[in-house]
């Protein structure tokens, strides 16, 4: 895990460093810098958007009595997505994106449960209530 960590942390900006000298190169500097401002300044929108819409969602499940699983896990993958929108970098600007639509982030949460099956199939999730 401390290898994958240590790897995310040092590859991924190299490659984001790389991409984003070579799109300068293309497109000139200036219209580099300007399409990470604006994807950032658009993602904080769509985020906002969508962080509102699964507010509201959880909010009406908890008032009909339901517990909001999916729903928190939309806001998991906003907030990761928020996120990758500030990193600067066009990589982390894609998969924020692709976290903030619905459309796309219906693939991460498949993901996401296909992961937690398998992990509490293996013991590794324990759950203990208080009464």
């Amino acid at each position: 895990m401390l290898i994958q960590l240590v790897l995310l942390f040092t590859l991924v900006p190299l490659l984001e460093l790389f991409l984003l000298i070579e799109v300068g190169k293309l497109i000139g500097t200036w219209p580099a810098i300007f399409l990470v401002a604006a994807t950032g300044f658009f993602g904080v929108l769509l985020a906002r958007s969508q962080g509102l819409q699964v507010l509201y969602r959880m909010r009406r499940d908890m008032m009909a009595g339901l517990l909001p699983g999916e729903e928190i896990l939309d806001g998991v993958c906003i907030l990761v997505g928020g996120a990758m929108l500030l990193t600067p970098g066009l990589i982390t600007d894609v998969v924020g994106f692709s976290l903030l639509i619905p459309v796309t982030r219906s693939l991460y949460k498949k993901g996401a449960y296909r992961l937690i099956r398998v992990k509490l199939a293996q013991g590794m999730f324990h759950f203990y209530r208080r009464w």
